[in-house]
Parts: C-alpha cells; structure tokens; sequence
C-alpha cells in the first residue's frame, strides 16, 4: 500500500484540533515534501524520522515521499507530529500492518535513536482523543498526565520499536484508561492560624474566597498583606474534576512534563512588579497564555500594586469582567479562559508608613495622593472588597496559652464551602452574577434601599460600585445562612468600600 493515514492533533491555545497525517509514496527520484502549513520545526521532522528510523532497523523508502497534514489551511507547530509521520511512513512503505491504524491517535517527538520524547501540550489533546473513542499513543513520560483525563485510553512507548512491535501484534504493549483523579484533599502548609491578629483582614479574606471576590489590601509593610494572601488557597473549596483539567490543560501548554503532584490544587500565581503585560495576560508571535490564564479556577495575587506599570495593569480590566482573554496577531489568533481570582496588596504611601502607630512617615499629601493615583479609578472600581491591614503593636503579637486559638484554614474553608454550595443553587457564584440576577436575589427593605443610595451619594461611588456591593453584600448573607440580606450585612459589604474616596 503506498498511501497511509494516521491520526495526530495540533495545539491551538487550548484546543487540539485533529490533523490527519497522509503520506504517500511514488515513484521518482527519492525526495520528501511536507505540506500543510508545517513551521521550521515540523520541516525539520524529515531529519529525525529518517535517523530515527534507521537507527531502529527499519528502511527509509527511496521513493518520492509526500505528507500532507491536513487541514491545510491549520498551522502546525512544534515536533508533536514526529511519531504519526514515522508510523505514517513505516505503513505506507508496508513495514507494519495498517489495519488498526485508524484506532490510534500519535503524539511524540522522536530522537534520531528513536527514543520518543515529551512534549507539551498534551492534555487537551488526551482529552479531544477520548471525545473521539480513539487510543492515544504518548511518550512515556507523558502517561501520568494523560491518565489525568477519565476515560482516556493511553498507549504508552518509550521507543519507536515498542510501538511498531504493539502494531505488529508481536509484543503487545498495556494500554491503560485514565481514572480521573479526583481532587485530593490540599496539605495546608500555609495555615491561617499562622496569621497573629488582623481579625479584620480575615474576615475580609472569608469573604473575598466564598463569593469569589477581588480584594484590595493596604498597610504598612509587614503587616502581613503576603501572608494572607498565600493563605487564600487554603480556604478555598476543591476543585471540580472538570475545573482541574481546565486549569491542568493551560499549565500543560508551558511545559513538557505537568506537575501531576499538583493535581487538584489550585493554582496560585504571583509574578513579580516588573511583569510585562505580554506576561501578564498571554501573547507572543506564537500565542501563549499569561499568569491570567495560568491562574484560571484559582488566585493571581499582584503584590506592590502600585509598583506596577500603569499600562499592565490597565489590560487586566477587561479579561476580570468577561472571564476570558483574547490574543490576536497578524497571522493567528488565540482564546484563554481567566477566570482567576485578583488579590492585590500596596503600601499606603510610598516610604510605607503612613498611619503607622510610630509615626515615622513623613511623606506629604502629595507624595501620598501621587503614590495612590497609579492605580486608575476603573481598575479599584473593579476591586469588590479594600480592607485595611494595620500594623499591629509588639504586645498583639504575642500569644498566651489562656488566649483563644485562632480559627484554622480548615475551620474557615468550612464556612466558605457552605456559602458556595447555597450559591450553586442559584446556578452561579456571586462575584459573577449579573443584573437580573441581582435582581432576583440581593433584594433590599426600604430602609436598606435608602443605606445604600446615602452610602453611595457620600462616597461618590459608580454604578458598578453599586453592583458590587450589593453582590458582597449576598456573600456575607450567605455565609451567615441568611436568605435575604439584612442591613448588618449590608453594612459591612459597604465598610468593604470606604478606601474609594481615599485612594
């Protein structure tokens, strides 16, 4: 036979759309042409296919060989494709049997000894293979992440000869079906409990992590803004099967090899104030997802906020309301989900001690209101929650053994659980409701009405703000068990926003 089809899939942001790979050998003058959009290194794959197999005892056709990937007007990237073109190759020259052939999917990049290699990526391939009821053939030290995937079929080799041998059905290789490893539960190294005083501070993070809010905190430094912040992840519910894949198939595209270890965790993300917004949000010639998309189901916490170039943190205005980044180049375009979580700390001044008890700042009012202003007002319009975080005497700090322990990260994820699972009734977590929701579920007596219309006229709030407020407002009803909002609650959800007029 000296026409072959074999099965592959191409990586497009967090797709993996399929690419049938045909080769098809003629008489002629011993050649190879690729088509189908191949970049440099797909070009390349002639180079290690041929010494791949060559090295494995097989022969390399003279013939005129043709591959075509299909579909043509599909860019393919990367040495992904190495290990369909061999076996594409190897059954249109009759070297192996092409009966089952259509049974498979091939994924891996081959070394000139034929060794098959990792490659990134490969999640939401395994997980667009299982869709199609085909068996997915990987490198080995793919498998574990592959298996991550429920009901994915895996076959997975270590050299070119196991593969062609299982083909051959002369050795007969194990082929193993993914299990969907549910969340497991997250070691809490990092314990709220650990945290001294800052009640306030906590209460706010409770609240931020059982609506899904975005949170502001200012204080002096060490004060404990990091801390808290790191501790987030901790009292947040488990990841869905269904969330840990998403967030497993982004992190999959940056890397070979997923930290499978890591399975079921959220992940939590903190690049450094010198991030570009390329960094931040995804892009490049090539498409790649930011620290928004790698924090997608979990926590991107900016520290130093106003440390920041102003330009970066303006692109993060938009992928916070809609969930998702689009990245769009000349010649491509990529979509991400962001669905992330923004916890942000600054300083309340610039040598950071304004409002200290010590009374050792002496930056003036123009210093402090220049410092705050690199923060735009849509942006802090976008922050549901802005809590204080003083700074506390020596004689808080201390604990004796009469004092009552703090609550830990279990105690609180407890609560945060509860609230959730009362927002899941209504189809949707409060910080993502939109106007008619709020409509059906934050009503208000009169009196509250009124609360609120006074709070927003003195603080000079936006009608976002209004929103808002009235979505944290739920939150803290939620947590407290409440079916409609009382004013304590909406109070407090109010108090959450009083940093507006200062910043």
């Amino acid at each position: 036979m000296s026409l072959a089809v074999v099965y592959s899939r191409a990586q497009v942001g967090v797709d993996a759309p399929l690419v049938t790979v045909e080769v098809h050998l003629s008489n002629g003058l011993p050649s190879l042409s690729m088509v189908g959009l191949p970049e440099a290194a797909v070009k390349e794959s002639k180079d290690r296919v041929r010494g791949a197999l060559l090295n494995s005892q097989y022969d390399f056709p003279a013939r005129r060989i043709t591959i075509n990937l299909a579909p043509a007007d599909l860019p393919k990237e990367g040495a992904r494709f190495d290990l369909s073109i061999a076996i594409g190759i190897l059954a249109s020259s009759e070297q192996i049997p092409t009966q089952q052939l259509d049974q498979y999917e091939f994924i891996g990049e081959l070394a000139l000894s034929g060794i098959v290699r990792p490659v990134s990526g490969l999640l939401p391939a395994a997980i667009a293979a299982r869709d199609a009821g085909r068996i997915l053939v990987v490198p080995k030290e793919n498998e574990a992440e592959a298996l991550l995937v429920s009901g994915c079929r895996v076959l997975a080799v270590e050299h070119l000869l196991t593969l062609c041998a299982h083909l051959s059905a002369i050795t007969r290789q194990p082929i193993a079906e993914g299990i969907g490893l549910m969340a497991k539960p997250v070691e809490l190294l990092n314990d709220l409990a650990e945290v001294r005083g800052q009640s306030y501070a906590k209460r706010g993070l409770e609240v931020a992590a059982a609506g899904g809010h975005s949170l502001l905190m200012v204080g002096p430094p060490g004060t404990g803004k990091t801390m808290l912040a790191s501790r987030l992840p901790g009292i947040l519910p488990l990841l869905s099967e269904q969330e840990a894949l998403e967030s497993a198939a982004i992190n999959s595209l940056r890397s070979s090899q997923l930290e499978v270890k890591k399975w079921g965790q959220r992940p939590f993300r903190s690049p450094h104030h010198t991030a570009s917004a390329v960094a931040l949000v995804g892009g490049g010639s090539n498409p790649q997802p930011g620290e928004i998309s790698l924090a997608h189901h979990g926590v991107l916490f900016l520290d130093e906020l106003p440390e920041f170039d102003r330009k970066v943190l303006e692109v993060l205005r938009e992928p916070l309301e809609s969930g998702h980044i689009t990245i769009s180049r000349a010649a491509r375009q990529a979509e991400y989900p962001a669905q992330f979580q923004l916890i942000t700390a600054m300083n309340p001044c610039p040598c950071g001690y304004h409002g200290h008890y010590n009374g050792r700042c002496r930056c003036t009012s123009e210093q402090v209101q220049r410092y705050r202003s690199k923060i735009s007002g849509p942006l802090l319009d976008r922050l549901d929650l802005h809590i204080e975080v003083p700074a506390l005497p020596s004689s808080q700090l201390q604990r004796s053994q009469s004092d009552i322990p703090p609550e830990s990260s279990a105690e609180v994820r407890e609560r945060v659980v509860a609230a959730r699972q009362r927002m899941q009734l209504r189809g949707v977590i409060n910080s993502r409701m939109g106007n008619k929701t709020i409509e059906t579920y934050c009503l208000l007596s009169d009196a509250d009405r009124d609360l609120l219309v006074r709070a927003i006229d003195r603080l000079g709030l936006s009608a976002r703000a209004y929103y808002r407020i009235l979505k944290v407002a739920r939150t803290i009803a939620d947590l407290a068990g409440c079916e409609q909002i009382q004013t304590a609650h909406l109070s407090e959800a109010i108090s959450y926003r009083r940093l507006d007029r200062a910043i």
